[in-house]
């Protein structure tokens, strides 16, 4: 597999704008100090937020690699007074890691685990390593390390150090701070030192440091350190004499405004065994807060809160019911616990309506899927409104919690706002997104007004405006509500001690900014309207775009489909993420200006697979495919477009014409011609073009209908193809096959085996006498005009089985997948688009639910085991491969489903320039599980793109499509 920074430069680096910036001496020694710098429009776009409500665009963006090039960086800003902000994955929500300075992105590269001590339970750490990876390394030993916030699969433990990260179960482990044992770190003035208890290792800091807890002790006793989840301000308490004055926890939760963090030293802590989780159902939320005080000395891991609007966000999201675990209420608290305690925490729960206790562990990890996807799935209430951080994180005392959550909710009804409450219950730290109106000016005065009314709430409760995410931008102003004059100035002196010139993250904790300035939303250009409906979205580009508010899910490593192209390169510009900031600044007009036309906005799509993932596995549901779809058409309005949007584009087009001498053209493509062929077409030259079937299923089919009287040609069975002969077979055992392009010209084999399947299931089958396109290469290409008509055609054809209400079973998942999302993206107002989005399924999906207990006759695949590559396309729909699996099984085949895309993606690894990413997506999952699978183990992909990636990478085995394996022990209809 190539180098993943390899691939990344791979791709065009867009303008650099860099004469519209000052400091050119500034890039030019950063340059020469060996660093990766970014100054261009896109890169600086991809940096100007992170998951809060601001915006900061910063003069450049750097991958530093080890601690040096941090030491490089920081000296050379320092000397040209730019101001340096550290950043990991950029999922805090406070406005803490982004500055208009030099933003240095440590995930990228100096992300490593450097020793594991499984005997002493300690791990070494560089600052961008991701918490996963952590726990991944851990995990072998019977060892994690404690804090788990719901980002762990793109936090990095720098930026859990820089906010004082805790995660659902610090009731067992503690907050980052109780974890951390020591801190490399790289003062301001260039200093390099290791920080731990007893002392910052260096004498003169170490002497100004206790010359401050002198001078405010009492002030630091009475005010901080009053309860665990009180994260906001400095933790000088950690310095006071009685606990040890130890530095490196006084440092945590700084948010990087002390130190560069170059490394840390952290306790690792035995894996819990053995857990249940006791699901409590209340009336509402602040009964489920009520019950709080009475679970805790039970010593749970761990007592989160969810509401049921979250919950039923999720559902709607994932188009699937909620866990049957989940009893009905208005509100859950989720309490984990051992086997033994469970029986008496029911016991004692006083307004819980409901209860269950889950032992299985599949059965826990899906209800914590629901709490951990809470930050993106809060960001849209269910009515759709947008909905926002900025408050979303103060705690209490745990016995203060039902209280105060009662204060919060007669305070957001006054001000008639509406939010989704969840959050960290067992030590009262309250999680919610509110649908302030950031749009304009009277909404942004009303967001403040709420935000100081919330200040003053939670302190009469004598809680923290922050519980775990930090203060940032969002609270840093607010600290003045809670703490006394004496001890701001004490923050003032530590900032002043660590760093006098404020290199480190300015106006952050000290000095702070306005937190209703600076806000990402309100500027908007007028853009031309949407080609397509964006339903979701009330045919607003931008509030689409504004889905993403930057969680960051799409920069995981593992687990899903979302984002192939990110985990290939690794580069924040081919992320969903960095993508939709670059479309949000296009929007904004400053950053990125012309509009769709903007270079950058391109280079940012370059690398998107069009796959979908993003729509399913986003909690916001992102769905990057249609952005780029829709700006490819505003794009290239009215001007010459690439050679594949025509080549690959017009495939249907050109497969029929093939159709009439699929020999003769297939020859041509194996023919010294092919290089040329390739290059006039825009197909990377790495590709084998893929053969036409010498008879198309239309043609097999109706040879097979004089020679086998019954088999099923077009309108064959249905005597006439017409709305009422139809009607009359509905409500019957009937089934209208439509026969997608590449079923139709490239695997007519398909369709027979599909045939054969239905029918030995008991159903007729019909074909339609025309059938038309789904339209997606088009769609993919941005080609929108053109798809509108093409699909246009097609409903019109397929207009009979539609008002008969007909299933319609379509063998090619991304042509399924087409006509079931994007038929009413193109077609909103046509009466039929919606009814026939709903009647369309996949060959899986239609068995399973229509025919459950039918069983496939002996086959000679029996007994073999299988790998199932899932379209991604299938995947956006909801459909992840659990129908394949179930029929499979029924047929004694034992499959397994391989997680990932197979970065083939239609027309995107065959477009010259992409066959490397491609590939580079191939082997994150697919190549290497078949690699290691044994050779009689079954391949079975129903995506011909799946297909063809497989068979081209893998030249000595065989892809089968799900009916294949099915229809093996079934008589055949045709000679194939």
């Amino acid at each position: 597999m190539p180098d993943r920074s390899s691939l990344a430069k791979s791709s065009a680096p867009g303008p650099n704008h860099a004469s519209d910036l000052p400091d050119r001496a500034w890039r030019a020694a950063l340059a020469e100090a060996g660093l990766d710098v970014g100054s261009g429009a896109r890169r600086r776009a991809e940096y100007s937020a992170d998951a809060s409500n601001y915006r900061h665009v910063p003069r450049g963006v750097a991958f530093p690699r080890d601690a040096e090039q941090v030491a490089a960086a920081v000296r050379v800003s320092r000397a040209h007074g730019v101001p340096v902000t550290l950043r990991g994955g950029g999922t805090s929500v406070a406005g803490n890691a982004i500055g208009e300075g030099l933003v240095l992105d440590c995930s990228r590269y100096f992300g490593r685990v450097l020793e594991l001590d499984a005997e002493a339970r300690t791990a070494r750490v560089e600052p961008g390593v991701v918490l996963d990876a952590l726990q991944a390394a851990a995990a072998p030993h019977g060892l994690r390390f404690g804090p788990d916030p719901s980002t762990a699969s793109r936090c990095t433990v720098g930026g859990m150090i820089g906010n004082n990260a805790c995660g659902a179960r610090s009731l067992a482990f503690g907050t980052t701070s109780e974890n951390v044992l020591s801190l490399d770190l790289l003062l301001a003035d260039g200093t390099r030192t290791t920080a731990r208890r007893g002392t910052s290792g260096v004498a003169a800091l170490d002497e100004r440091l206790r010359a401050l807890v002198e001078r405010h002790g009492e002030a630091i006793r009475r005010e901080l350190g009053r309860f665990p989840r009180q994260v906001s301000g400095y933790a000088l308490q950690h310095l006071l004499p009685e606990n040890g004055f130890d530095v490196a926890k006084a440092l945590v939760g700084s948010e990087g405004t002390l130190a560069a963090v170059l490394g840390a030293e952290v306790r690792l802590v035995p894996v819990l065994r053995d857990r249940v989780l006791v699901v409590a159902a209340y009336p509402d939320m602040v009964t489920a807060a009520a019950d709080v005080p009475r679970v805790l000395p039970h010593q749970p891991s761990a007592i989160e809160g969810l509401g049921s609007e979250l919950a039923d966000v999720w559902a709607a999201r994932r188009k699937r019911p909620l866990p049957s675990s989940l009893p009905a209420g208005g509100g859950w608290l989720f309490i984990e616990t051992t086997a033994r305690q469970a029986a008496a925490i029911v016991a004692d729960l006083a307004g819980a309506h409901a209860t269950r206790v889950v032992r299985a562990e599949a059965e826990q990890r899906q209800l914590w899927r629901i709490r951990e996807d809470g930050a993106g799935l809060a960001t849209r209430t269910a009515e759709g409104a947008e909905a926002w951080p900025g408050f979303e994180d103060a705690a209490v005392p745990p016995e203060r919690l039902a209280d105060y959550l009662r204060g919060f909710e007669a305070l957001m009804l006054s001000a008639g706002r509406k939010g989704t409450v969840f959050g960290h219950f067992g030590e009262g730290c309250l999680h919610v997104r509110i649908d302030h109106d950031l749009q304009t000016v009277s909404g942004r005065q009303q967001f403040a007004e709420f935000t100081a009314a919330a200040t003053e709430l939670v302190v009469t409760h004598g809680g923290s405006v922050s519980g775990e995410h930090g203060d940032g931008q969002a609270r840093s102003a607010l600290l003045a509500a809670m703490y006394s004059p004496e001890l701001l100035r004490a923050f003032e002196e530590c900032k002043t001690a660590f760093d006098p010139d404020g290199v480190l993250n300015p106006a952050i904790l000290v000095a702070p900014r306005d937190f209703a300035a600076d806000l990402r939303a309100p500027h908007v250009v007028q853009m031309a309207p949407p080609e397509l409906a964006l339903a979701s979205d009330g045919g607003d580009f931008g509030r689409a775009v504004r889905r993403c508010v930057g969680v960051g899910k799409c920069r995981s490593a593992v687990g899903g489909v979302m984002c192939p192209s990110f985990r290939a390169t690794g580069d924040e510009k081919d992320s969903t993420r960095g993508r939709a900031r670059v479309l949000q600044e296009m929007l904004d007009g400053r950053t990125v200006s012309d509009g769709y036309r903007a270079p950058e906005v391109l280079d940012a799509l370059d690398l998107c697979l069009g796959c979908k993932g993003c729509k399913t596995d986003c909690p916001v549901g992102v769905d990057m495919a249609s952005y780029k779809t829709e700006v490819l058409a505003q794009h290239y309005r009215g001007r010459v477009r690439p050679a594949a949007h025509y080549s690959l584009g017009w495939l249907p087009v050109w497969a029929r014409l093939a159709g009439f001498a699929p020999r003769v053209v297939n020859r041509v493509l194996a023919s010294p011609l092919a290089p040329l062929l390739k290059r006039l077409g825009g197909i990377a030259e790495e590709r084998a073009l893929p053969r036409f079937a010498v008879r198309s299923f239309s043609r097999r089919r109706a040879d097979s209908a004089r020679t086998q009287p019954g088999v099923p040609t077009k309108d064959a069975e249905a005597g006439s193809w017409s709305t009422s002969a139809l009607w009359e077979l509905a409500g019957t055992r009937t089934v209208v096959l439509w026969a997608d392009t590449f079923t139709e010209n490239f695997t007519p084999a398909v369709g027979d085996a599909l045939i054969a399947v239905l029918r030995a299931a008991g159903f007729r089958v019909l074909l339609p006498p025309r059938t038309g396109c789904c339209g997606l290469t088009w769609i993919s290409t941005g080609q929108l005009g053109t798809a509108r008509r093409v699909v246009a055609r097609t409903l019109e054809a397929m207009a009979p089985a539609v008002e008969a209400g007909l299933p319609i079973i379509v063998p090619e998942p991304s042509c399924a997948a087409a006509l079931r999302e994007e038929l009413t993206e193109l077609l909103p107002t046509h009466p039929l688009a919606a009814r026939a989005a709903e009647l369309v399924t996949g060959p899986a999906q239609f068995l399973a639910r229509y025919a459950p207990d039918w069983r496939p006759p002996a086959s000679p695949w029996s007994g073999h085991k299988a790998l199932i590559q899932i379209h991604c396309h299938q995947y956006a729909t909801g459909a992840t491969g659990e129908a394949e699996v179930e029929l499979l099984a029924r047929a004694g085949v034992d499959a397994r489903i391989v997680s990932g895309c197979c970065g083939l993606a239609g027309d995107f690894g065959v477009t010259a320039g992409h066959y490397e990413v491609s590939m580079a997506v191939a082997e994150l999952n697919l190549l290497p599980a078949i690699r290691a699978a044994s050779a009689d183990t079954l391949l079975i992909a129903d995506g011909f793109s799946c297909r063809t990636q497989v068979e081209q990478a893998v030249a000595e085995r065989r892809v089968w499509h799900v009916a294949e394996v099915l229809a093996a022990g079934l008589p055949t209809l045709d000679d194939v």
